[in-house]
């Protein structure tokens, strides 16, 4: 048959290769399952990212619908005391500006509601507080009511339905709610739907009449914002350009268009999507080592099938296309079934990310991106996996393809291994270098898991010649074989290995990080705690004024401080971190020793640190001039005491007392912490004590152990997701193994017959093929483990004042797990090898 003939019969090779993919399923199955399986994670993630956004951006649309222009402080100036207020004056002058129907005020904080099982409820970032403005039918229609009515006094809320139901609340009951760190109890009036954002992400939105709010969250008579309705025919723009005429310094008009286009671009939305397809990326990273090693072991196997080919005339294009038509096919087919399966995944996303008892977004299924990803990304990977092997089965001459395999030659392995020990070298330099630059790591991890993913087949080589030895002593001439067979072919072991090695190289490196973040956490825990008892607000909430004064009412309570953290600015850009503390308890509170002078002045001067006093060439007696970050004006300060304390209570103490008071909710200070001293004995007492007398779930109390767990916890959540993550590169590492030694099996059914033959039975045969898998699979451990550590000490080194700790325990655990990877993954060809008859082995024509 002539090149002309064969090329015009393109559609044979395609039956050719459906035939040979028939023939073969079972060879073809985990090379698909690992592309179907990194296909479905890029595709779940990108469902799941684009559903989020769409509903994030449509109830950010939605909500507000009255918005045409929205008024808001700068951030310079929304820290500031002397800038002037959004306020009723200014609201008034707003009604009126021709292009204006209509203007609102609206007075915004944080909230939380209390469930009925005494728990807070929903995403606590996204708890907020806001008013409710009536129109002349009693009814807010930003807020349309579902039932009940809108508030009306300070001890009346309204709640959107949904957190309404999640807290197990109906109008008319008592309803517990936390605002400005005090916990209240009020009486829910009414409930109401919402296109929120923040409801949209399992937030929860609580309505007060607007003197509450104001009280609450900025100061009486004032707004945190002011939204203008336009007029028929006004332009938003124009609208946005006669308001910032009107609006003082320090506030800026902003469009409705503006704002939407800010919330489509939600930052924290992009990098969870970029997370994710990171981690995907990963999958198919490993997949194509799986998808690469299968093909080149069925070019060995099919090796006269292609020699009869190209004798009857077929070229060595025909026969690449026709290994890669094959290769197009496995990619369509994996493309398509990790499309339905990456649905799974986008829900199991939804409710691994999303907030528990929350909404969850509608997922976009039949989006044009992701089934354009899916087709792409899985045909494009199994494709270029495939194009090395097949060049080189279209490039063996027809008679020397009549062998059953042609191994590579010496040259070859060894350019090769120079290649690879120069890149490995290089990466590895990186890696040492990003200790000093941490933007040189994201350059190095790649460069040097390259390195040792060439280098492997060398390294597969030497750790197998270590292993023969004592595999021989322990398991006689099964050993013996398990080794060599491991040797036969380095480079197949190599990529067998590497599967394994770069997805437990990423756990171990991740884990490596964690586990020095929780080992500072901890330590910075035990520094902080400089008391028995320590009281904290959960993420996002605050300690209440009122909370260390109702504390040192209690019995058992010896001493007790608010810690109040602040800033002493001296200059423009020198300014001196400071702590208001309770001057007559701090001393028996924390570990504070005074050089000179006396904290008992503190009232009215400051106490500063030696090592401070010496940087400014203060002495006792000082006169300091500065600005409190609380007040607008400059105060000059004595320095009444010189000490030496933990870093939580330096460089400067000044009294709680001292700090400047007002009403404005927003510029009041916060308090970091109270402490507190028990009576000999009477710690867990006084913690149960505190506890009840606060009744606040947003605050914890915390005895020493408490914060040390507390301390440990906060990485849990965030490794347990890396880990989540991470295992579908390792599952598909262990495909790799299970692969390997199924081809394996299939090559060497003469061996196997012959091994038979001198005696080996059954279950040795089995024994030889799980020791083979399970040299191979603590190769790619060893390697993952190496380069893994490498990698997470460099990224902890690079950060200062983190400790650096390695997790021995998880490392002997991931060591463990993956010789148990290997025993699994040789059950199924062991079996089959066991299974093939003694006649049949032997006079086969493969090895």
């Amino acid at each position: 048959m002539t090149h002309r003939a064969i090329s015009s019969r393109r559609p044979s090779m395609i039956r050719a290769a459906l035939r040979t993919l028939r023939t073969h399923r079972l060879r073809f199955s985990m090379p698909a399952l690992a592309v179907l399986l990194g296909v479905a994670f890029v595709t779940g993630s990108l469902i799941y990212s684009e559903s989020v956004s769409t509903a994030v951006t449509r109830a950010q649309t939605n909500s507000q619908p009255d918005a045409s222009v929205k008024i808001t402080p700068n951030q310079s100036a929304a820290s500031s005391s002397g800038t002037p207020q959004l306020d009723d004056s200014l609201l008034q002058r707003l009604r009126t500006l021709p292009g204006a129907s209509a203007a609102r005020g609206t007075a915004e904080g944080p909230s939380f509601l209390v469930g009925s099982d005494g728990t807070l409820v929903g995403d606590l970032n996204q708890a907020a507080g806001l008013n409710y403005v009536p129109d002349r039918t009693d009814k807010d229609p930003r807020y349309p009511l579902t039932a009940g009515r809108g508030p009306h006094t300070t001890g009346e809320i309204a709640v959107d339905r949904q957190s309404a139901d999640r807290a197990g609340y109906q109008v008319g009951d008592q309803v517990r709610i936390v605002v400005n760190g005090t916990a209240q109890n009020v009486r829910l009036v009414g409930t109401f739907t919402a296109q929120d954002s923040r409801t949209a992400t399992g937030g929860t939105l609580t309505a007060f009449d607007t003197r509450t709010a104001q009280q609450q969250f900025s100061s009486p008579g004032s707004y945190s914002a002011i939204t203008l309705t336009a007029a028929d025919g006004t332009p938003q723009t124009q609208l946005a350009e006669q308001t910032q005429k009107l609006l003082p310094s320090g506030f800026r008009a902003e469009t409705r268009a503006d704002l939407d286009a800010e919330a489509a671009s939600s930052s924290d939305n992009q990098k969870l999507t970029t997370l994710l397809l990171g981690f995907a990326g990963i999958a198919l990273f490993v997949s194509t080592f799986l998808v690469a090693n299968t093909f080149t072991m069925l070019s060995a196997a099919r090796a006269r099938e292609h020699a009869l080919l190209r004798a009857v005339g077929a070229t060595r294009k025909y026969v690449m296309r026709q290994v890669l038509a094959e290769a197009a096919i496995i990619g369509t087919a994996a493309s398509i079934a990790g499309y339905i399966l990456g649905i799974g995944v986008a829900a199991l996303l939804s409710s691994l990310f999303g907030v528990t008892a929350g909404p969850t977004a509608a997922l976009q299924i039949l989006s044009a991106t992701p089934v354009l990803t899916a087709l792409a990304v899985g045909i494009g990977v199994t494709v270029l996996s495939a194009y090395l092997p097949a060049r080189r089965a279209a490039a063996v001459a027809p008679v020397a393809a009549l062998r059953t395999s042609e191994p590579p030659t010496t040259a070859s392995l060894r350019h090769r291994n120079i290649t690879g020990l120069a890149v490995t070298v290089f990466g590895a330099l990186l890696v040492a270098a990003s200790v000093g630059s941490q933007s040189l790591l994201f350059g190095a991890v790649p460069i040097l898991l390259t390195g040792l993913i060439i280098l492997t087949p060398l390294l597969a080589l030497g750790a197998t010649g270590l292993l023969r030895s004592p595999l021989t002593r322990l398991a006689g001439i099964r050993g013996k074989l398990a080794v060599e067979n491991a040797r036969r072919n380095p480079r197949r072991t190599a990529a067998t290995a590497t599967t394994l090695m770069v997805g437990l190289a990423m756990i171990t490196a991740v884990t490596v990080v964690v586990t020095s973040i929780n080992r500072m956490d901890e330590q910075d825990a035990d520094r902080s705690m400089t008391s028995d008892l320590r009281i904290t607000a959960a993420d996002f909430a605050e300690i209440g004024n009122g909370t260390a004064a109702r504390i040192a009412r209690l019995a058992d309570a010896e001493a007790v401080t608010p810690v109040i953290r602040t800033d002493f600015n001296l200059s423009v850009g020198n300014s001196l971190t400071t702590t208001a503390v309770n001057p007559t308890t701090v001393q028996r509170l924390a570990p504070v020793t005074v050089r000179e002078g006396s904290l008992d002045r503190l009232d009215r001067g400051i106490a500063v640190t030696e090592k401070t006093a010496a940087t400014h060439g203060w002495r006792l007696g000082s006169k300091v001039t500065g600005t409190l970050s609380e007040a607008g004006t400059k105060t000059t300060l004595p320095i009444v005491a010189i000490y030496d304390g933990p870093d939580t209570l330096t460089p400067v103490l000044i009294s709680d007392k001292a700090l400047p008071r007002t009403t404005n909710t927003e510029q009041r200070p916060r308090i970091e912490s109270v402490l507190v001293r028990a009576a000999h004995g009477q710690t867990a007492a006084l913690k149960k004590k505190i506890r009840q007398a606060l009744d606040n779930p947003a605050l914890l109390v915390q005895d020493r152990a408490d914060a040390r767990a507390a301390a440990a916890a906060k990485s849990a959540p965030f490794l347990n997701i890396m880990y989540a993550m991470l295992s579908v590169t390792v599952l598909i590492g262990a495909l790799g193994v299970v692969n390997t030694m199924g081809m394996a099996v299939f090559e060497r059914v003469r061996e196997i017959g012959l091994l038979r033959a001198l005696g080996l039975d059954r279950r040795r045969i089995g024994s030889v093929l799980r020791l083979e898998s399970i040299t191979v699979s603590l190769l790619g451990s060893a390697l993952g483990l190496i380069a893994g550590t490498a990698i997470g000490a460099a990224a902890v080194l690079g950060q200062e004042g983190v400790p650096l700790a390695i997790p021995w325990d998880r490392a002997l655990l991931f060591f463990l797990a993956t010789a148990a990877i290997g025993v699994l993954a040789s059950l199924w060809p062991g079996r089959q090898a066991a299974n093939i008859p003694m006649l049949k082995a032997i006079t086969t024509d493969t090895e």
